[in-house]
Order: C-alpha cells, then sequence, then structure tokens
C-alpha cells in the first residue's frame, strides 16, 4: 500500500492532524489539495484520487473532515479506500462521533492510534477492541504495568485475546438479508438482488475453534449432495478469522471468533427476487385545485410471517398544502421538508392488503418547472425469515476444556434500496 502521510482536515481545507510515516513527500503539498478539489466540484469532474505532479491525493468526506492520504507511488488504490474507512470506524469506536471538535478534544489519543494502525506507511492494528486495551482515553491515569503491549498484537491470534472467561458460553448468530429492488411504472422488476450478512456475538471461555456449516450450493456440488435447497453465494467476504485457504478448498467456514459482536462474513445472491411487499399507487393531479393519491400495498410473503415497522414513503408535489388522510391500518403523516408523505405500519401480516388515500390542495398559480416523478420507497423488516433460503447447518464448537456451547440462530429480511416507481 505505502501510505506516505495521513492527514485529517476541516471544510476550509485547514490540517487539525497529520501524520508522516516516510518522510518521502514534502508536507506542503497538502496545500494543493482543497484548490484542486473545489475546481474539479465546479467543473462537474469530481474523483477519488487527484493528482498534482509527481503526488497522489486519495480522499474520502466524513461528516466535517477530509480524510486524505498522500503519497508518490502507485500505492493499492482499494487497500487505501479500506484503510481510509477503518480509520473512520475505529475512530467513531473511540469518539462515538468522528468531527472536527473530538479530533480537536483527543489529539493525543488521536496521533497514539496513527502511531498503532499504520508503520511506515502499511496498516498494522487496526482492531479496535485490541487497540482499547493499550490506548485509552484516560492516558494520564496509565500506571507503567499497564503500558506493556498486550500479547494478541504479536500473536497469531490478533483478534481474540488470550484467558477469556465466561460462565454461560454461548454464540448468537444473525443472518441478515438486505433486499434491492427496482420496479418500473408498469410494474415489472427491472433489476433485484439479494445482499446479506451473517454477524456473531461470541460470549465463549478460553480460544474455541468454530465451524459454521450453510447450504451452500457449490459444497453440495464437491461433496455430491444435491438433495434440498441450496444457494449459491456471490462476492464473498469474510472477517480476517476465517480461513480462507480451508474454505477454498473444502468450503468450511472455519475461525477463531473475537470476542463479542463481529460480522462473520458478507455475501451477495443475484437473483430475481419479487417484491415482498406490492405496491400500487394512482396519483391523480387535478391542475390549479388538488392532488389525490390512492396507494395499495400487498404482503406478498406467507401468512404465517410478519413484516414489523413498515415505512411506505409516497412523494408528492413541492407546493401541496392542506394534508387530509384515510388509511386502512397504520397512520399517515406529510413530511413537508422532504416533500414526502409516510404510510407507518407497525405490524403487516403476509398475505393482507391496506389501503391509504391523501388528498392535498395545491395552489391556483402553477409552477413553470415541471417537477420529476420521484419513485415511491418501502422500509421493512421480517423476522425469522430469509427470501434466498439460506439456512444454517450447523455450528461446531471445539473448545480444548471440552465445555458445551449453546448456538443461537435468528433470520431477519430487511428492505435495502427498495423502490417503485410510479
Amino acid at each position: 500500500m505505502s501510505a506516505s502521510a495521513v492527514f485529517i482536515l476541516d471544510l476550509k481545507g485547514k490540517v487539525l492532524i497529520c501524520r508522516n510515516y516516510k518522510g518521502e513527500v514534502d508536507m506542503a503539498e497538502i496545500d494543493h489539495f482543497l484548490p484542486l478539489l473545489m475546481q474539479q466540484e465546479e467543473e462537474g469532474l469530481l474523483s477519488p484520487v487527484i493528482v498534482h505532479g509527481t503526488v497522489n491525493f486519495l480522499w474520502i468526506k466524513h461528516s466535517n473532515l477530509y480524510l486524505v492520504v498522500i503519497t508518490n507511488k502507485n500505492s493499492n488504490a482499494a487497500l487505501v479506500y479500506t484503510f481510509l474507512y477503518k480509520l473512520v470506524e475505529v475512530f467513531t469506536e473511540y469518539f462515538k462521533e468522528l468531527e472536527e471538535e473530538s479530533i480537536q478534544d483527543n489529539f493525543v489519543v488521536v496521533y497514539e492510534l496513527l502511531d498503532e494502525l499504520m508503520d511506515f506507511g502499511f496498516p498494522q492494528t487496526t482492531d479496535s477492541k485490541i487497540l482499547q486495551e493499550y490506548i485509552t482515553q484516560e492516558g494520564t491515569k496509565l500506571e507503567v504495568a499497564k503500558t506493556k503491549v498486550p500479547t494478541t498484537v504479536t500473536n497469531a491470534v490478533s483478534w481474540r485475546s488470550e484467558g477469556i472467561k465466561y460462565k454461560k458460553n454461548e454464540v448468537f448468530i444473525d443472518v441478515i438479508e438486505s433486499i434491492n429492488v427496482l420496479v418500473n411504472a408498469n410494474g415489472n422488476v427491472m433489476s433485484s438482488d439479494i445482499v446479506g450478512s451473517i454477524k456473531l456475538k461470541t460470549m465463549l471461555s478460553g480460544m474455541p475453534e468454530l465451524r459454521l456449516g450453510l447450504n451452500d450450493r457449490a459444497l453440495f456440488a464437491l461433496t455430491g449432495r444435491d438433495k434440498g435447497k441450496s444457494v449459491a453465494m456471490e462476492d464473498v467476504k469474510f472477517h480476517q478469522c476465517v480461513r480462507l485457504s480451508r474454505f477454498d478448498s473444502d468450503r468450511t467456514i472455519s475461525f477463531i471468533p473475537p470476542d463479542g459482536e463481529s460480522e462473520l462474513m458478507s455475501y451477495r445472491i443475484n437473483t430475481q427476487v419479487k417484491p415482498l411487499i406490492w405496491i400500487e399507487s394512482v396519483i391523480e393531479r387535478f391542475s390549479h385545485s388538488r392532488v389525490e393519491i390512492m396507494v395499495k400495498a400487498k404482503g406478498h410473503f406467507k401468512k404465517q410471517s410478519v413484516a414489523n415497522n413498515v415505512e411506505v414513503k409516497v412523494p408528492v408535489p413541492s407546493d401541496a398544502d392542506s394534508p387530509k388522510f384515510k388509511t386502512t391500518t397504520g397512520h399517515a403523516k406529510y413530511v413537508p421538508e422532504k416533500n414526502l408523505v409516510v404510510w407507518t405500519i407497525k405490524s403487516f401480516p403476509g398475505g393482507k392488503e391496506f389501503l391509504m388515500r391523501a388528498h392535498f390542495g395545491l395552489p391556483s398559480v402553477e409552477n413553470d418547472e415541471a417537477e420529476g416523478r420521484p419513485p415511491i420507497t418501502v422500509n421493512f423488516e421480517i423476522p425469522y425469515f430469509t427470501v434466498s433460503g439460506i439456512q444454517v447447518r450447523y455450528m461446531k464448537i471445539i473448545e480444548k476444556s471440552g465445555y458445551q456451547a449453546l448456538p443461537w440462530v435468528r433470520y431477519i429480511t430487511q428492505s435495502g434500496d427498495y423502490q417503485l416507481r410510479t
């Protein structure tokens, strides 16, 4: 990767804090960053990499800050951006919110973290749980005995400390799938896919070895078992604890888990998804007087399942006023700052159909500018249900002391980018 230096700037381009790792680039080069960025913005050619002479600026914006890496080498850009987002994650873990004020209030801790996160331009310890063992926000209270670097930093298993003990050994597995759907005005599904993740909450003593089995199609084909439903996963990404060589050879997900909460893996399933909550809408606009909206929502999922906290967001003209609503269930409210009607249904059983009618007044003077028709968006969450049919077939927990541990599995389906054009 080889980053020469890392800078954190405010929105005016003033350097709040920086760390020079290699001393091969003039630190004054950062003065060119914001003018070049503004120039690109004006020209509509904004790029994640800005080049000035022999120096490359790789940057991200977070809240009211710019995080910038400068390098004069042909560095791995993907790795630089992964590091910058990891930087944001670690600082957020420490300071709750990452913004200008939190950097100014914690200069010493930020410098210590920049020293540990990267060494000579290469990422080092980036796990916030491990960093919190020896970099604390109570630096002045540190005793000499406690300043010793924990063995986890030099261990082969850098993500888990030794000597962890629990009275009750349990592991909770959450399989969470988000559905991305785009439906056109004629009711045809234009694009759809499922983005999933498997999250763990581990409360296990010692150094346990875990083996997770899924109904993975590649595994079934490998072992010659094509019985039962299997799932073809793409773009699979794992936490660093997973033994990739083992997965490549026999599709076994084998790992020593981090303590507490972590994301074990994420995946994508490229398949035609039928929208789980189907929306039909009729929007009638009577010029100079009113607009009437009728929205019908139907649950296209099993009757025994229930969608929770359903929100149907219906766009309305920006000059609409005097809203009136009628709903067969839930409640509707007008959000004028976003030009939306938000229809909220707390509990939506599968197979049911609900109706919402809205009536708005329009001004007698018509707006000259033709407004676009933004899509209707839907948010929801369905527990104990997965669209793809992915299943945790087994979770084996092996620890040298031989204790018994309980694995718990929960499935959740939720809306991702879920849009229906009107």
